[in-house]
């Protein structure tokens, strides 16, 4: 193949003498025919393989689609350096928070203003001193479980601030190391 473009003489057939430049089809299929042609419509040189005896097209390769390509090493190393992540839902009626475990997806410790023990005490189960109880409960349960670091990203929906901000204030001041992420 290599010899036929650089210049060497290429007989095709019965003796026909044919000085190529570059190989196009120009057909809709390839009946194996040589053509000669200065070059293709879009400009991209196309070449006759001599084993497949098909048309190829030479193009540049696109970039992969693979979104897990290109993550940072923060992003890779912080489900190991921080495992636990908070979790906190605020209702109408009631405020629930938990410490679940990155990796295994299990929850090591949960609070909330729907349980008995907490609903006698508070006056109101959705306010902010109800907030501050689901911390202080919820920090206690983390300690005993050996849970003494977390992380927070609110969700897109909910600002950081109010009761959500009250809950993890509750959980610092109780002794659990809350790292935020604020976008």
């Amino acid at each position: 193949m290599l010899k036929q473009v650089i210049g060497g003489v290429f007989a095709s057939g019965k003796d026909k003498l044919c000085r190529p430049l570059l190989y196009v089809s120009t057909h809709g299929f390839h009946s194996g025919e040589v053509h000669c042609a200065p070059r293709s419509f879009f400009g991209v040189e196309d070449f006759v393989d001599d084993e497949s005896s098909r048309p190829y097209t030479y193009q540049k390769g696109k970039k992969s689609k693979n979104p897990t390509k290109h993550i940072s090493f923060k992003q890779r190393t912080e489900a190991f350096m921080r495992p636990f992540t908070l979790d906190v839902f605020i209702s109408k009626r009631f405020v629930s928070a938990s410490l679940t475990h990155r990796v295994t997806c299990k929850q090591v410790a949960v609070a909330g203003t729907n349980s008995k023990d907490i609903k006698a005490v508070l006056r109101s189960r959705c306010d902010i001193p109800a907030c501050i109880a689901v911390g202080q409960i919820l920090a206690e349960r983390a300690r005993e479980a050996d849970v003494y670091t977390a992380s927070y990203t609110p969700r897109e929906r909910d600002k950081f601030e109010g009761k959500i901000r009250a809950v993890v204030q509750s959980l610092i001041d109780n002794g659990i190391d809350v790292k935020v992420y604020l976008d």
